[in-house]
């Protein structure tokens, strides 16, 4: 994704002259434009730049002889901002699949999971995204994600409900449809919650 980081920088010195900030004079603000951009353009959107099916490609390998039950990584840190109102939300991953012909490494799912967390969407869509990702990239026969994260726009405004915690999870390939291989992630992902 290209930055225009100069221009980048113009927004954010005029948004804060519009709350009647004085960006050269105030010692607080000097250099804020230039860290904030810096901040969005090599974190908080860098997953723009991921390419998920080279990264899954690159960072897998052969499912090894005999038989694979269902890998589960819990606990994986999050970070993601909501489009809405560009604040943070926070919080943890469980990612699970049934694995095809590869297998992941298991840093590459944490790398899976910020490639769509550091975009500018939905957690919804970032839970959705994880789980298809495994199967249409990685050859998974059935993939889970769920998120669950505290969103800076409900904790710091409006009904300021800091302890609330959104979960999202999603399924993909076997795990779509009612089953028992559906009924294990979901057995899973329960228990991640505890």
């Amino acid at each position: 994704m290209s930055v225009d980081k100069a221009e980048a920088q113009r927004a954010i010195a005029a948004f804060l002259r519009a709350l009647g900030r004085d960006v050269e004079r105030d010692p607080e603000l000097v250099g804020t434009p230039e860290r904030v951009v810096e901040a969005w353009a090599t974190e908080f959107v860098e997953g723009y730049d991921v390419n998920v099916a080279a990264l899954l490609d690159a960072e897998s390998s052969p499912v090894p002889e005999g038989p694979v039950g269902l890998v589960t990584v819990r606990g994986l840190s999050v970070s993601t901002m909501c489009p809405h109102h560009l604040l943070p939300a926070r919080g943890t991953a469980t990612v699970l699949y049934l694995p095809g012909p590869r297998v992941a490494g298991l840093g590459t799912l944490s790398r899976l999971v910020d490639a769509f967390a550091h975009r500018l969407t939905f957690q919804e869509t970032i839970t959705a995204s994880v789980a298809r990702a495994l199967v249409d990239h990685l050859g998974a026969r059935g993939a889970a994600c769920r998120l669950s994260l505290v969103h800076g726009c409900l904790a710091s405004r409006g009904e300021r409900q800091d302890q609330a915690v959104v979960d999202t999870i999603a399924f993909a390939g076997s795990f779509e449809t009612p089953g028992a291989d559906r009924e294990l992630a979901q057995s899973v992902l329960s228990s991640a919650s505890s």
